[in-house]
């Protein structure tokens, strides 16, 4: 393939590879015979193309999968991957055209500051303007932004992943975000928590969530996480965002989604011994917790 990404960019081709989980479990694991590739992008540029200015900074870590017995099923896969690490814009591309159009993307949103930038430099730099203690105009035009996905689970015909994305257009801080995806193999259909959980879950769920953030921090009641930086308990619910193994249910919840910028994103390991009586006994999942 030929990449026309100008700049510092270098793009990799990784090794294929078979990625399979690891299951003690051995008579009741079967491993999914799906093969993926990456791609990896470093991308630096500087405004106006002077090295003396503020720059941003772009790095993809992007695995997909390349190789499955369905490939009406591997062409759901690779749309939803691109999907879920780029945004619905990119999904009808193949994925080494979707990164590269991303990058342009995002260069081209970068580079958009300029005349911004170009403003705000002359009226810095004018005599009698006074220079306050706040960041300087090189802090507020740097930009950087670092996404990756991972495979957690890929086993009994389901594959579990999850996008990390992190980046900073300027402000206090940058942000975060962390989403996981399990995808039913033998439709190439992402599961949400209604095709696990029987009706009028949710309640029942959310006092188990809670009950183990309360749990993992400590806290002798759950309404003592509010005074450690959670937001209402009344106001923490499944919210879709949840990965699966032959363990359990791992929750996820982003900085501010539950919780103050400080504590970070709250993970919430659920053993299936605490949700079989609320999991659909005809799924597959419901077999991984032996029910």
């Amino acid at each position: 393939m030929k990449h026309k990404l100008y700049g510092s960019v270098s793009i990799l081709f990784l090794m294929t590879l078979s990625l399979a989980g690891c299951n003690t479990r051995t008579t009741t694991t079967t491993a999914n015979d799906i093969r993926f590739d990456s791609l990896y992008v470093d991308k630096t540029c500087h405004l106006l193309d002077n090295l003396d200015n503020p720059n941003c900074n772009l790095q993809i870590k992007f695995l997909f999968p390349v190789s499955f017995a369905d490939q009406e099923t591997l062409a759901t896969l690779q749309r939803h991957f691109i999907r879920s690490h780029f945004g619905e814009p990119y999904e009808g591309l193949p994925p080494a055209a979707a990164v590269e159009q991303y990058v342009n993307d995002y260069i081209d949103e970068y580079k958009s500051m300029e005349e911004d930038f170009l403003a705000e430099t002359k009226e810095d730099e004018a005599p009698g303007h006074e220079h306050d203690e706040a960041p300087g105009i090189s802090a507020w035009f740097s930009w950087y932004e670092y996404s990756s996905n991972e495979i957690l689970y890929n086993q009994n015909d389901l594959l579990c992943y999850a996008v990390s994305y992190e980046n900073y257009t300027g402000g206090a801080h940058g942000a975060h975000a962390y989403r996981s995806h399990v995808i039913d193999l033998q439709t190439g259909l992402e599961m949400k928590e209604n095709d696990l959980f029987t009706e009028g879950y949710q309640e029942d769920l959310a006092r188990i969530l809670v009950g183990k953030i309360a749990e993992n921090n400590r806290a002798e009641t759950p309404r003592e996480l509010e005074n450690q930086g959670f937001f209402s308990i009344d106001e923490i619910y499944p919210n879709n965002n949840f990965s699966i193994d032959d363990t359990g249910i791992t929750y996820y919840f982003n900085e501010y989604e539950i919780a103050a910028y400080v504590i970070g994103m709250t993970r919430v390991h659920l053993t299936y011994d605490k949700l079989r009586h609320l999991l659909r006994p005809d799924h597959r999942i419901a077999r991984l917790a032996g029910n």
